[in-house]
């Protein structure tokens, strides 16, 4: 025994001091909550909402009011240009074009009669028994003879092509995704055209009308990668990319928008024009980089000084536009963290910078290592209830 003593007096002092050790690095680490920096993925992006529309989409309407008499097409029919889709009733203005017709043939006699007048005027003026007003005059009626010729044939072409505009065309191949009207229903003309039909040429390329807010707008440019979903497919992610950034602003109750075109293609027509999508902008796209939890970058000790708290205050400007010179978005990027090292009872403020965040994870470009334990929030604090509410009638505090 006297031979073994030493050697039980060391291991009875290590495994004390491992119990010390450990009590003092549970004391310490019990009081926070804590989330290790790890790598991964993270994906900026800027949200908004928007309409599926066709990229072409024509409104067939009629010149001249009717009653319709006809109809070729209905909702998604499938048509080709030049294909008649509607019939106004042509009876008005067939007659229209026979009077025409009979006006400029009359015309057209007159005109003779004036030419035969005139030349036997001039003969008799060679001969002296005539004097020159009737010469004069022979060749005036002449020449509003001819110029009442084209009065009525400019009537007749008119009339004609009134008649022809009773035959609707489609001007584009397409799919009709609207009928404004029934048959035996009275189109009127008078101020603008009436619209008939609404056809989209080609359902299979579609385009999203986003509407991106002032502060976001200016991290989004052409060619970036879009996810977006719709209501219809809540499961399923779409695809596309952003085709043109239009600079006519939107104001809506004092708020700015800007209208963002995204081009999106639709070989199996499960798209339909008219729904609401869900869209994210992709800006920046990161792959295996050190990140920590955005609760840690809010996260600020009761202690903590004023230097360090305005430190630590997160740019609006640097997350959302990037505005700024080179030297403003330096100084954004850096923030205040509070690390709990092993077998310390109190954190330390450590300096990082930090990179691009997608609202829950935020990559961290130096100041960290892999595995480093960075506060979240204080047990304490978090596990504080409140006091009861106290009754303001007298009674002390009510209980529930």
């Amino acid at each position: 025994m006297k031979r073994f003593s030493p050697w039980l007096v060391i291991i009875v002092s290590l495994f004390v001091i491992a119990l010390i050790v450990r009590q003092c690095r549970t004391a310490g680490a019990a009081n926070y909550q804590t989330a290790e920096a790890t790598r991964g993925s993270i994906t900026q992006a800027v949200t908004a909402t928007g309409t599926l529309n066709p990229v072409v989409t024509v409104q067939v309407g009629s010149q001249v009011s009717g009653n319709i008499a006809k109809l070729f097409a209905d909702f998604n029919s499938q048509v080709k240009a030049g294909q008649v889709v509607a019939q106004i009733d042509p009876a008005i203005f067939q007659a229209t074009v026979t009077q025409a017709e009979g006006d400029l043939a009359s015309a057209k006699a007159a005109l003779e009669l004036a030419k035969i007048t005139a030349t036997r005027t001039q003969e008799l003026f060679a001969r002296k028994t005539s004097s020159q007003a009737d010469v004069d005059q022979a060749m005036a009626t002449l020449h509003q003879a001819e110029a009442n010729v084209q009065i009525k044939q400019g009537a007749l072409d008119k009339a004609k092509a009134d008649l022809d505009h009773c035959t609707i065309t489609s001007p584009i191949d397409g799919v009709v995704i609207s009928r404004s009207v029934d048959v035996g229903q009275t189109v009127a003309a008078s101020l603008q055209a009436p619209v008939i039909f609404a056809i989209a040429n080609d359902l299979t390329k579609m385009q999203i009308d986003a509407n991106v807010a002032e502060a976001d707008v200016g991290v989004v440019t052409i060619d970036q990668n879009v996810d977006f979903t719709v209501d219809a497919f809540p499961m399923q992610t779409f695809h596309g990319k952003i085709v043109q950034v239009r600079n006519a602003p939107i104001t809506v109750q004092n708020v700015v928008t800007y209208d963002t075109v995204i081009g999106v293609s639709n070989p199996e027509l499960k798209l339909k024009p008219g729904m609401t999508a869900n869209v994210s902008i992709i800006i920046a796209h990161h792959d295996d980089v050190l990140q920590i939890k955005n609760a840690a970058l809010r996260y600020r000790p009761p202690d903590a000084t004023p230097v360090e708290t305005r430190q630590s205050a997160p740019s609006r400007g640097a997350t959302r536009s990037g505005a700024g010179d080179a030297g403003a978005r330096e100084r954004r990027a850096e923030r205040t963290v509070y690390v709990l090292p092993n077998f310390a009872s109190r954190p330390q403020s450590v300096q990082i910078k930090t990179g691009i965040s997608d609202g829950i994870v935020t990559e961290v470009v130096e100041g960290l290592k892999e595995g480093d334990s960075v506060v979240t929030a204080e047990l304490t604090s978090i596990a504080a209830a409140p006091s009861p509410p106290t009754n303001p009638f007298g009674g002390g505090p009510r209980r529930f």
